[in-house]
């Protein structure tokens, strides 16, 4: 036998459930910000209330496919430069590391990934040294450039784990 109180309502338990995840899922979508709230990798965006904010969402592929496609063609670009001669490999290297680190300092300006940071600004510093480089016709890092890009990925997403954690 089960007493209930005046104050619960009649509906069936089922439906009390369904209600309070719906309060819930409403309650997680008003504050972006408290620590593990966020279900997906990426943050929803700040609101677009300046034009240039508009027009960094219109340039940044949006998550899902344009985003696979997105990598996959920075990946297809890596995969190109292994290919060719030392002056070309290097170029195929810098848009690379443009197309990545673009994406990332842009995508940092509007959701505030922390590994973004990391990311964008070691990127495009990476395209210009890269792009120097193939300036000058040959490697000054024996060809690891593309090692080094992976190292920035790995700093990055270790130190989005470690503001996670310490959030």
């Amino acid at each position: 036998m089960t007493i209930e109180s005046p104050s619960v309502s009649k509906r069936p338990q089922a439906a009390r459930r369904a209600g309070s995840h719906a309060q819930t899922t409403a309650g997680r979508a008003a504050s972006c910000c408290a620590p593990g709230e966020w279900r997906a990798w990426s943050a929803p965006p700040l609101p677009a209330d300046t034009p240039v904010k508009r027009r960094i969402d219109h340039i940044v592929p949006r998550p899902g496919w344009p985003a696979a496609a997105y990598f996959a063609a920075v990946i297809g670009l890596l995969g190109l430069a292994q290919v060719l001669p030392p002056p070309g490999y290097l170029v195929v290297d810098a848009v690379a590391f443009l197309a990545g680190g673009s994406w990332c300092a842009l995508n940092f300006l509007r959701r505030r990934q922390a590994h973004c940071v990391v990311t964008g600004a070691g990127w495009l510093v990476l395209a210009l040294f890269v792009a120097a480089e193939a300036g000058l016709g040959h490697s000054l890092i024996h060809g690891d450039e593309q090692l080094l890009f992976l190292l920035i990925l790995a700093v990055g997403l270790v130190f989005e784990g470690g503001r996670f954690l310490a959030r």
